[in-house]
């Protein structure tokens, strides 16, 4: 599958990827520093922004994916950095073609499996009629009950665009449902280059514990800790590129 992607700045290759139902547009601000100094390749993982929508989504499948997105551009190394759902498929594709990287950076994510915190926003999404709304605004007035955080909301509405003056979901929810089983599985994943984990220091998603298990199986990875929730990038821009940079300046 070809993905849809985004190419700012000029150096060695470093490709971001986006957590659950987000798009490349994600990273704005962080692309754009990071183009100072690299050639930055953001991508929508499939039946997420702009990229196709297809049945399956196995971590496999996604890793594939971005394989297709480096040989389409020429790319035959690269960093490759991804956040949450992007994490596990940045350690997916680190394990299948370790080749292929210079080294791997996950922000807020560990190899384990995940209890369901998503399904309800799904189901949300599903059932709103958006042939009878208009606006985004109708849209999160709708979607009050179901999801009382209005940052959430406004997150998952920016899925929701319109098309020949029609309201429509962007991601392919259906499919994101259908395969969130896979999203939630562990990993059994492997790396002997430099990596970088980042973890927010309020976020339940990286435990001590966990470290333990990613040092096992990732054996140079180094550990960065930020205070910050799961969205490290959003709620910490310049630590957490500084954290990047010292990083990859490292290397």
């Amino acid at each position: 599958m070809q993905l849809h992607s985004q190419t700012l700045g000029q150096g060695q290759p470093l490709m971001l990827l986006h957590g659950l139902f987000g798009s490349a547009d994600n990273w704005g601000s962080i692309a754009r520093q990071l183009a100072q100094h690299y050639q930055v390749i953001s991508v929508d993982l499939r039946n997420h922004g702009r990229s196709p929508h297809h049945a399956s989504q196995t971590y496999a499948d996604m890793a594939a994916d971005v394989l297709a997105v480096c040989d389409s551009l020429g790319i035959t190394q690269m960093h490759l950095l991804g956040h949450s759902l992007g994490g596990k498929v940045a350690m997916q594709f680190a394990t299948q073609y370790p080749e292929r990287l210079h080294s791997l950076m996950v922000v807020d994510m560990a190899m384990r499996a995940y209890a369901d915190a998503h399904t309800s926003l799904l189901d949300a999404m599903l059932a709103l009629d958006v042939s009878q709304l208009t606006t985004r605004s109708e849209a999160d007035k709708a979607l009050t009950a179901a999801i009382d955080d209005v940052m959430v909301r406004q997150f998952l509405l920016t899925n929701l665009v319109k098309v020949e003056d029609q309201l429509q979901w962007r991601i392919n929810l259906p499919a994101l449902k259908a395969n969130y089983v896979h999203f939630q599985a562990a990993l059994a994943a492997h790396f002997e280059n430099p990596s970088l984990f980042i973890r927010g220091a309020h976020s339940e998603y990286v435990h001590a514990k966990d470290m333990a298990e990613i040092q096992h199986h990732f054996t140079r990875a180094e550990f960065v800790t930020l205070p910050t929730g799961h969205w490290v990038h959003a709620e910490q821009p310049q630590l957490f590129t500084q954290a990047l940079q010292d990083f990859l300046t490292a290397l």
